[in-house]
Order: C-alpha cells, then structure tokens, then sequence
C-alpha cells in the first residue's frame, strides 16, 4: 500500500510510503481518502498525524502519470482529487502534518489540510504549479489563501517559487520548525496531548471555525451556538466542569 494508517494510543498515523518523493498518484489520492474516511469513523483515533516519512513529505502530483490525462479525463478527475484532499481535511478530530523535505504542488496542499503544521528546518514548500502552465487544483488556491493571506498566497501561487521552512514559518505557512530528525516525535506529541481531550468538544471547536472561515460570520455564530448548548448534554462537559469545581483548573481526565 502506498498509504497506511497505523494506530496507537489514540493517535492515528497516516503514513505516505512511494518512493523516492511520494508522488500523489490516483491511486494514493484515492487511498488517502479511504483512510482519512476511516480515520474520521475510528473510535480509538482521536487524534491524526499525516507523515511522509524521514525524507519527504510528497512532492507533488505524479506528472507522468498526469501528462496523459487529456481535458476530458482532468475533468472527470478533479473533483476526485479535491474531495481526497476534502476528506482529510473534514476529519472531525485534530490533524498535524509533520512536513519532512520536500512538500510541494500536491503535498503542500496536503499539508494545508491539516490544523497545525510541523516543518523540518530542512524542509522546502511551494505551489509550483504556475511553471507547468497550471494552478493548484487540490484546494491550494483556497486554503493556501485562508491561511497567509490572499497577497501572500498570489506570491507563492503565481511564482510558483519554493520557501524554506524559516521563510514558511513568518508566513503562517508553518507554525512550528525543529530539527529534522524530530519532526514526527513532536508531531505525535502534540496530537497525543489532544488525544487526551474532550473529543466531542474538539470536533466542535474545529467545525466552527472551519465553518465560520468559509462563511459569513452569523452563520458561524449560528453554528457556534448551537454546538455550544449541545455540549451540555455530553459526558465529557460534567467531567470537565465537575473536575473544575472539585480540582481546580486543567484536571479533568477525559478518557
């Protein structure tokens, strides 16, 4: 399998494995949704890590495999890309990509799907597509804007230049650089942390701010509303404000 989803003690790890740079080839993007899928029905994933192993991320689409698609087959095709990288990044619980190497065209789109960003100090990101005469077509031109900025994002899209993880990191494309080899290790650490969370509460919390991003702000409060008075009726709500009253503060045991 090109992509697998390994699971321990909370935290769900969906690992790209096709060397040598991870090309996201139609089978991986449809492999990538499968598990994204599965991670979101998984009870015992509470939190994600998405990882390309020690050496890189993935860089970018396959473009041998893409140069044979006409206009027709791109047609029916992108919205299948799209919804791959969609389902990561619906998945209802917290997501980080641990970004080693290269994370370009495709795989940095993959890594914007993610809540929080984990970057090598080596590391290089970029949406080069603009030198292959195209744009993003994974949710770069969309995401990549919500996140830096729309003048940042033209920057990047329309130079299609690469930036190394210091330079990603004073964009807000990253939110985090450490060295190399620790990238995983810190990574997991912060999804094991949320693991440990309420985890209807953080779907909540991720849902609205999503949505209010992509909509007007009555309806984000709309959606905020309602998640806030349905968490009363939870069991992780009584623990939390029991321990609170009990123990003080940050105590509660939610697992």
């Amino acid at each position: 399998m090109t992509v697998t989803l390994e699971v321990a003690e909370g935290v769900g790890t969906i690992l790209l494995d096709r060397p040598p740079m991870n090309a996201l080839d139609v089978a991986t993007q449809d492999r990538l949704k499968e598990l994204a899928e599965e991670a979101t029905r998984r009870e015992d994933v509470r939190a994600v890590v998405i990882y390309g192993g020690e050496k890189v991320f993935a860089a970018g689409a396959d473009i041998k495999e893409m140069q044979n698609m006409d206009h027709t087959a791109m047609v029916l095709r992108a919205r299948a890309l799209q919804d791959s990288f969609t389902a990561v990044a619906r998945i209802p619980k917290p997501v980080v990509a641990a970004v080693t190497g290269y994370a370009l065209g495709g795989g940095c789109e993959l890594a914007l799907c993610a809540d929080f960003r984990i970057a090598a100090d080596n590391a290089k990101l970029g949406q080069p597509e603009i030198l292959l005469g195209l744009i993003p077509g994974a949710g770069g031109t969309q995401r990549l804007a919500r996140l830096v900025g729309p003048s940042k994002a033209k920057d990047l899209i329309f130079t299609g230049r690469m930036v190394k993880a210091d330079e990603a990191e004073k964009l807000g494309l990253v939110d985090r650089v450490v060295p190399a080899a620790d990238v995983y290790a810190e990574a997991r650490a912060w999804a094991a942390k949320l693991a440990q969370g309420p985890a209807i509460a953080l779907r909540a919390a991720k849902e609205s701010i999503d949505t209010g991003l992509e909509t007007d702000i009555d309806t984000g409060l709309a959606v905020e509303r309602n998640w806030f008075a349905g968490l009363f009726a939870t069991a992780d709500r009584e623990i939390g404000m029991r321990s609170f009253v009990e123990e003080g503060p940050g105590k509660a045991k939610f697992l």
